[in-house]
């Protein structure tokens, strides 16, 4: 009852668990590092997790899936869109709510930020979103995923200096699970004969 509630308060777009991963899909990814993680030891250290990689290849089902374990462990879990997230404390702060808001993310022991970098940040935004990180910091994990590289980050939150600062704190204490390889939609469509195979490079 107390994982059905636990499920229920995190608010998962969608059902996936760890054990309908495809792990043979993606052989890039270090299976006995998602076994630790799985553990939650991530979570009692306050360690964060980033998950770059490019569209369709896992990275929200991963999320979800360590969210699960965890809420299975005992720990509490929100999931949220990095669109949703920001847009929710900037409404709150013109509303003059800010506080309550980066109180209610900051209480889960996990918080998922989902997509962080398919729309760029505007300056305000970024600066709320550093407030929740900094907040966070050392208290509380954050699992982030995102289809831009660690570097690209600065482009996303339209300031360099402001997102070396978010990047200094989310990476202290880090795990970095890059995922590659083909987009599992794009995949499925090529096997049902819809988007034509990748054509090779020609070699000289």
């Amino acid at each position: 009852k107390r994982t059905r509630m636990g499920i229920q308060i995190a608010h998962f777009p969608i059902r996936r668990s760890l054990d309908d991963y495809d792990f043979d899909l993606q052989p890039s990814l270090d299976r006995r590092l998602i076994r630790e993680l799985e553990t939650g030891t991530f979570i009692a250290h306050a360690e964060n997790i980033l998950l770059p990689g490019p569209p369709g290849v896992g990275k929200t089902h991963l999320a979800i899936g360590l969210g699960r374990k965890s809420i299975e462990r005992g720990a509490s879990c929100l999931f949220v869109s990095a669109t949703a997230l920001v847009g929710q404390l900037m409404r709150a702060e013109a509303e003059g709510r800010l506080e309550e808001r980066l109180l209610h993310f900051s209480k889960p022991k996990l918080l998922i930020v989902d997509e962080l970098g398919y729309l760029p940040f505007e300056r305000r935004a970024a600066h709320l979103m550093f407030q929740l990180v900094n907040r966070r910091y050392e208290r509380g994990s954050l699992m982030i995923t995102s289809n831009q590289p660690v570097g690209a980050w600065g482009e996303v939150f339209g300031d360099t200096i402001l997102a070396t600062a978010i990047l200094d704190r989310l990476l202290h204490h880090s795990h970095i699970i890059t995922i590659k390889g083909e987009s599992y939609r794009l995949r499925e469509k090529r096997r049902a004969g819809i988007v034509p195979a990748p054509v090779p490079a020609a070699t000289t």
